[in-house]
This record gives structure tokens, C-alpha cells and sequence, in this order.
């Protein structure tokens, strides 16, 4: 057994594969390196600053691919500004190697516009303001939905939900103010359906109860009769019923003065009118005025009575010549007149 494996024979075929397996194993590596460009690097340009397209014709002249990243915007750089660059420039790459560009974009990135319709205002302008949008002008519109959402306006124009809009932008909000008030509802007598629709619909009501008279459904019927009538005072939104058939309103006069003792009241004038009485107002009561003082009458002094001066006696004369003065006639003052008193009663 041993004589037969050092065999000449042998001996040569083994020594065949084992050359023909070093040789394979070269041609693997030369083609390997060949492939790859083991050995061969080039540097990363710098692009940093410049504008991608700027950047992208560097790259292709130096042989190496590119990719870019234009997710976030900033706006303190200009527009498809080249950022950042991976590898960092100046790092020696094999040609062909992908280096990534980081790019500002022109503008933000869209968002889509939430779904706020018919939702209460104040909840709506913080579902817009989480989604990085800003609320412009607030709109009031007449509506049965008071404080409700009823559109979005961007730029003027209406937008529907999940519609695209850069971020930060501004919308308007147009918001319902409640209900329109004693607003006369029009007359769609003789119109067709679809005619008394639209002439409902841009009179502030809403289309109630259509019956047909031959039970199908064909808008092109003649309305022969409403409820409630034309010229009534309704408030906004409220329905407005109606009936119609293909024959026209005259050829179902019937029809109609039965649906008239239906819903509409009539006044009975067989009856005298009632006659209402007015309630009398009565005048404010004054306050009652105290009598005015009685004035006092002021006495009137009496005449003065003069006292008779009476004739000298001897006596007098003989005290006068005695001591030789002069006499004086006295007299006795007057006495006062006294007041009157009077009693009022």
C-alpha cells in the first residue's frame, strides 16, 4: 500500500493539483485586485457650500457616486446648499465608493393638511398648530354648526383634507356663527326637484321629505307643493318638504286643497273678531302737598290818646315862684297797643 502512494505516477498528479490550486488561488487575488482597485484611492473633493448640482459634477468627474439627503430644511442656509459630506472631504476612498451628500432643501417639507371639518374651532386651530401649520384669518359664516370648522383656505382656494401644503404655511378658517334668523323660505312651486334643491340649498335650508306621487325617484318631477309655504319666516337650516309629480300644479288641484287642510291653517271668519280690552293705565300718584302757612296778620297800632294837661292850682304857682325856675309839663308815655291773638284752627 505505501509502494503504491510513492509511485512516480503519483507522485506527479498530486504535485499537478497542487499547482493547479496555487495557481487558481493567484488568478483569484489579481482579479480581485483588478477589481477593486486595491491599492488605487482617491481623495473626497470638498463640496461643502457649494450647490448639489455644483457638487454632483465634482463627484462624477472624480469617479465617485453620490447619494442625497434633503429631509430637513434650515432656513438660515441657501437653497440645494451642500451642508455636510460622508466620507468627510479629504478621506481617501476607492474610486466608485457612494458618498452621501447632506442638501438643503428649497422649502420645507409638505405636510398634510389634518382633518378638522366640522370640528369644534378650538380644537381644530391646536390640531393645525401640532402639524406645524399657522392659522391666518379666522372667517365667520352663518351656520347651524355655531363654532364648528367648515373650511380651510389656502391662499383663497379651499383645500380638502390630506391635501399637501408646505409646513408653516398660513391657512384660513372659516367658522359657523350660528343660525340666520326669520329668513323667508322660497317659493320652488312649479320648479322641477332638482331646481328646488338648489334653490334651497343657497337659501340657507335644508331639503326635507320628497314624495313622488308615481313613487320613483326622478328629479326631473314638477314640484306641485311645500311645506312650509313661501314667504313663511324660518330659521336657517330647518327642512322644507316637499311633493312632486310629472302632471302640473293645476291639473292637481285637489290634491293640493288636501294637503292645504293638512298644513295649513285656515281662519275661520264666520266668527265676529275678538275684541281685546286695553288696560287703563293709571296716572302716578302725586304726593300730597301740606296746606300752605297761613299768614299772620300784623296788629295795627292804636291811636295814641293825649292826657288833658289840667289848669294850674295856686299851690302850683305859689311852688313855681318859690324857687324861680321854670316848670315843665310832664307827660305819661303812651302804653303800647297790645298784639292780637289769634287761633287758627
Amino acid at each position: 500500500m505505501f509502494k503504491s502512494l510513492f509511485n512516480w505516477k503519483v507522485l506527479l498528479n498530486l504535485l499537478v493539483a497542487i499547482g493547479v490550486f496555487v495557481g487558481l488561488v493567484w488568478l483569484t487575488f489579481r482579479w480581485l485586485e483588478y477589481h477593486t482597485n486595491h491599492g488605487q484611492e482617491i481623495p473626497v473633493p470638498n463640496v461643502v457650500n457649494k450647490t448639489v448640482h455644483e457638487a454632483i459634477k465634482i463627484l462624477d468627474d472624480t469617479g465617485l457616486e453620490y447619494e442625497v439627503d434633503s429631509s430637513k430644511y434650515d432656513p438660515k442656509f441657501k437653497p440645494f446648499q451642500v451642508l455636510q459630506v460622508f466620507p468627510s472631504p479629504g478621506s481617501r476612498v476607492k474610486d466608485g465608493r457612494t458618498v452621501r451628500l447632506k442638501v438643503n432643501p428649497k422649502t420645507w417639507a409638505s405636510i398634510a393638511l389634518p382633518d378638522v371639518i366640522n370640528k369644534y374651532s378650538g380644537l381644530a386651530f391646536q390640531r393645525l398648530e401640532q402639524v406645524g401649520l399657522k392659522v391666518g384669518d379666522t372667517i365667520y359664516e352663518p351656520s347651524i354648526q355655531k363654532d364648528a370648522v367648515l373650511r380651510i383656505l389656502f391662499r383663497g382656494v379651499e383645500v380638502k383634507p390630506k391635501t399637501k401644503l408646505p409646513r408653516f404655511s398660513t391657512v384660513d378658517v372659516v367658522i359657523g356663527s350660528g343660525p340666520m334668523r326669520n329668513i323667508a323660505i322660497p317659493n320652488v312651486v312649479g320648479l322641477t326637484v332638482k331646481e328646488a334643491k338648489a334653490l334651497i340649498t343657497r337659501s340657507k335650508f335644508e331639503v326635507g321629505v320628497i314624495e313622488y306621487e308615481d313613487g320613483g325617484k326622478d328629479e326631473s318631477d314638477i314640484v306641485y307643493y311645500q311645506d312650509p309655504g313661501a314667504g313663511d319666516a324660518r330659521d336657517q337650516g330647518m327642512q322644507i318638504d316637499l311633493w312632486a309629480s310629472k302632471r302640473t300644479p293645476a291639473e292637481l288641484r285637489n290634491k293640493i286643497d288636501q294637503l292645504n287642510s293638512m298644513y295649513r291653517m285656515k281662519e275661520d271668519t264666520a266668527l265676529p273678531p275678538v275684541r281685546y280690552e286695553e288696560v287703563a293705565v293709571e296716572p302716578a300718584h302725586l304726593e300730597e302737598q301740606a296746606p300752605p302757612a297761613p299768614k299772620k296778620e300784623t296788629p295795627k297800632p292804636e291811636p295814641q290818646k293825649s292826657t288833658p294837661v289840667k289848669p294850674a292850682t295856686p299851690e302850683d304857682k305859689a311852688k313855681t315862684t318859690g324857687t324861680g325856675s321854670k316848670t315843665t309839663t310832664t307827660q305819661q308815655p303812651a302804653e303800647k297797643p297790645k298784639a292780637k291773638k289769634e287761633i287758627i284752627q
